[in-house]
């Protein structure tokens, strides 16, 4: 699962491919983050990518990443979810 750093503009909701950004794993950018990150809206004019995340750095400015969504991503979301809790990971 891959993830593709964005610019995005909120008000024209205008999504600007970054001229030296290339696909990096999602995982890696969710641990880079600390894990905040939210989900913004549906992308369906971005090939391979089906969503954007804004993913929020120290000082709580957006940075933002295409990504497809799918099962590695819902498993990935649970994973978390549960080690949130104090579950064990499997």
């Amino acid at each position: 699962m891959q993830a593709l750093h964005v610019n995005f503009t909120e008000a024209t909701r205008a999504i600007e491919n970054v001229a030296d950004a290339s696909p990096e794993p999602w995982q890696d950018v969710c641990e880079r983050f600390d894990d905040d990150v939210h989900r913004i809206m549906d992308v369906t004019d971005q090939a391979g990518y089906t969503a954007l995340y804004a993913c929020y750095d120290e000082n709580n400015q957006p940075v933002y990443y295409l990504v497809e969504e799918g099962k590695a991503l819902a498993r990935l979301r649970h994973k978390n979810f549960l080690s949130k809790l104090g579950q064990p990971q499997s």
